[in-house]
């Protein structure tokens, strides 16, 4: 892993107001136990690997390739399973939307909506991911000890598939 990637998991940067949003809607990471978040090369190369025990909140955001805003999917780590909490979306630009019957659509007062209460568990706790260039900024923000975290995955992987997944002790 390379040392700006781990000094930006540890460091408490904070990010721009747009993620604090997120953030602050999601909550602080629960104290630590032997669950962590991973995203992995297809070649298995680890570039980022977050402790998130029972409850913890992550969101993987990114900015629309067309329209340029960002976008968010919050997921929480539930009994074990890693699930689709919450999406945010400023307006209903193409490939994105509110399906019925999965979640609620809310307006966020800003212009834009959240679809709330999806819950949706990821299959295998995990997902493949291609990894947009640095205007896209793939990145994982989370909030521990009322700090704000963010690692860009396009920083490290742009154009590359990698793999996000919720890991356990018996995994």
């Amino acid at each position: 892993m390379r040392p700006e990637v781990r000094q930006a998991m540890t460091s408490g940067r904070t990010t721009l107001s747009a993620l604090m949003l997120c953030v602050l809607c999601i909550g602080p990471a629960v104290a630590a136990g032997g669950e962590w978040l991973e995203v992995r090369t297809d070649e298995d190369d680890v570039l980022v690997r977050i402790e998130m025990p029972e409850g913890a909140r992550w969101c993987l955001g990114w900015n629309h390739s067309v329209r340029h805003f960002q976008v968010l999917d919050c997921y929480r780590h539930h009994q074990g399973r890693m699930e689709l909490e919450r999406s945010h979306q400023p307006d209903f630009a193409a490939g994105l939307g509110h399906t019925r019957g999965r979640g609620e659509q809310v307006s966020d007062g800003e212009g834009g909506y959240w679809i709330e209460n999806i819950h949706e568990p990821v299959p295998d706790n995990r997902y493949v991911l291609r990894v947009g260039s640095p205007e896209v900024d793939h990145r994982l923000v989370w909030q521990r000890d009322g700090e704000t975290h963010r690692v860009s995955l396009s920083d490290e992987a742009a154009g590359q598939r990698v793999t996000i997944q919720l890991n356990m002790l018996d995994n």
